[in-house]
């Protein structure tokens, strides 16, 4: 039995897997964001194990059996968060997460004070990543930098509290912006432009490695064995992509969360800073990904959910599946830019638009605008991956959006490369998690990492593909029409 720990933003999850590839039982507790002021995003991570000891109470409670099995653990999550430390352990300020936009200035900083950045890390310096936090903390809170000893991503912090060893893995430090990506190693150069050493970096393993073992105090709370192992882990779509078999070359997905993400596995290092798109390390040895990222996806749909006062998404989908062909061509265009963007902008001030609005327009035809320009925005990213014909035979469909047939077909459309949902999918990180720590307690990868059975496929229509590239045309014209207009 393997013990799968997801910490997204919105929720933390925990799975519980067995070697016949059957969830036994899925948990989750919900997270909520802070912002403090614009463009600030934070969480408490105490407010993260307040949710993990939660969910491990209800586990305990309805599977202390399947617990008593566990042979090990592993760890999946939001990326690019900064968890600062001082010697003792304790944390310094609440973490600054990846959808923070507040580091700007500080990305040119590091771009002017690093030149070889973009080699070294394959990404442009954006404000989601770690490193921009951190020239912003010493310049803006310069007693929480001095007594920074120790600087851990999310679900590292989570490893740090059930280990008590300071330990990362290649996946989630890329996103960082610290590491030799081609090398898997920290990149002294990079942390030196941000006035920081690798001592004050975790040790790192690979994802599919063992990072420690669980506290003896811990496991005797919960009802798992002693020593169970605690694998490296992954970021959270690296996780993704090992929890639906997305371990080779030409294997990917598009994430329909709270943000909105295509990922694509590699056998090598393949940057493209230029593009915006992220090149980072895959979450097993010898494998890397291309991904482009985009900041509101299925947040955008429950935004609008509220703004329009409609029941639930789904019941907003609904009311969007009704609309005919001639509706939807004249609905309004929007951008969907709600935390400003990455790729292929590069731009935290981009903000959402709706663009054509009239008396005829009603919460329907909002609702489809929205899924579209979601979907434009990724189709985006696509071109930035710059894929080649046939490269790839189709994406699997992960996140809440994936739920949805109308929106899946859709990117289908959009994107003219098939899209499929699979059994269990759901589960998303946390199953990609138990997956990592299968492969760290002697797992082979064609064991662990089948492709779980299709659950649908959805086939682009040509003529649809054609009609909204007219639209994706426009969509982009409005993007560099209004650009210049939004507040810096």
């Amino acid at each position: 039995m393997y013990l799968g720990i997801d910490l997204g933003t919105s929720e933390l999850k925990l799975v519980l897997l067995d070697r016949q590839h059957r969830l036994v039982a899925s948990v989750g507790e919900r997270l909520t964001v802070q912002r403090p002021a614009p463009l600030h995003s934070e969480q408490s991570p105490a407010d993260w194990w307040d949710a993990m000891t939660r969910a491990m109470a209800r586990l305990q409670a309805g599977q202390a059996a399947a617990l008593a099995q566990v042979r090990a653990i592993g760890l999946s999550g939001q990326m690019h968060g900064a968890v600062l430390m001082d010697a003792a352990g304790e944390v310094l300020r609440p973490a600054i997460l990846w959808n923070d936009g507040r580091s700007g200035a500080e990305c040119a900083e590091l771009e002017a004070a690093c030149p070889s950045l973009h080699a070294i890390a394959g990404n442009l310096a954006m404000p989601g990543f770690t490193a921009p936090k951190l020239l912003w903390v010493r310049r803006h809170e310069p007693e929480v930098f001095a007594k920074t000893a120790t600087v851990l991503l999310p679900k590292d912090w989570l490893r740090f509290m059930l280990t008590g060893e300071r330990v990362g893995e290649m996946s989630d430090a890329a996103g960082t912006l610290w590491l030799d990506v081609a090398e898997r190693r920290w990149s002294p150069e990079v942390l030196a432009a941000c006035g920081l050493t690798e001592a004050q970096m975790p040790r790192l393993v690979e994802g599919s490695e063992a990072s420690g073992t669980l506290r003896p105090e811990l496991a005797a709370r919960w009802g798992l064995p002693a020593g169970v192992i605690v694998a490296g882990g992954g970021g959270d779509n690296a996780a993704s992509a090992v929890g639906i078999g997305a371990v080779r070359p030409g294997e990917g997905f598009v994430s329909l969360g709270t943000s909105g993400v295509i990922f694509l596995t590699s056998d090598r290092f393949r940057p493209n800073p230029a593009s915006a798109m992220h090149a980072f390390c895959h979450a097993l040895p010898g494998t890397w990904h291309q991904m482009s990222v985009m900041l509101s996806a299925a947040n955008g749909l429950s935004w609008v959910t509220r703004l329009v006062g409609a029941a639930s998404e789904g019941a907003l989908l609904e009311q969007v599946a009704r609309l005919s062909p001639e509706q939807r061509e004249r609905a309004p265009l929007f951008l969907p830019y709600l935390n400003g963007e990455r790729t292929p902008h590069n731009n935290p001030h981009a903000q959402g638009s709706f663009f054509g609005l009239t008396n005829e327009h009603d919460a329907a035809a909002l609702g489809w605008s929205v899924i579209e320009g979601v979907t434009f925005g990724l189709l985006d990213g696509w071109y930035a991956l710059g894929v080649q014909p046939g490269e790839v035979a189709h994406l699997t469909l992960v996140g809440g959006g994936a739920r949805s047939g109308l929106w899946a077909q859709l990117l289908a459309d959009a994107i003219g490369v098939p899209m499929v949902t699979r059994h269990g999918g759901e589960a998303g990180g946390a199953l990609g998690a138990a997956r990592l720590a299968w492969l760290a307690d002697g797992g082979t990868l064609d064991e662990v990492c089948p492709a779980p059975e299709i659950a649908a496929t959805f086939q682009p229509d040509p003529a649809e593909t054609a009609r909204l590239a007219a639209r994706h045309a426009r969509f982009r014209a409005l993007y560099r029409a209004v650009a210049g207009l939004f507040p810096v």
